[in-house]
């Protein structure tokens, strides 16, 4: 593998670290602007931010036409994180959706150039 997919591939994960973090940080109690102060909102738009430079990073060999599809990895991670962390649903037919994105992925990583 190459350091600009070790790039992507570690952009994806940080992204998803953020999603989580941001996740976390978004309890229904208080105000917005409270839920933007606190420690895991403000460690997840950090996490972004370093998600994005890493993508970055990846854009300079990664076509932009496979790098962003690539992303959609993080969907399934999320879905799963959402449902085992925070007890978000996982049925039937978001498990299909899934499959879809998983396929559609794997697809275009391995489409030449």
């Amino acid at each position: 593998m190459s350091a600009y997919w070790a790039a992507l591939a570690l952009a994806i994960a940080t992204s998803l670290g953020g999603q989580v973090m941001l996740k976390a940080g978004a309890v229904s109690e208080g105000h917005f602007l409270s839920q933007l102060f606190r420690p895991m909102t403000i460690i997840g738009l950090a996490t972004y931010g370093g998600a994005a430079l890493l993508y970055i990073v990846a854009l300079r060999r990664i076509p932009m036409s496979v790098a962003l599809p690539c992303t959609a990895a993080s969907y399934v991670a999320v879905a799963v994180i959402g449902h085992l962390m925070f007890g978000e649903s996982l049925g039937a037919q978001k498990m299909a959706a899934i499959g879809l994105i998983c396929g559609g992925v794997l697809l275009l990583a391995s489409a030449p150039g």
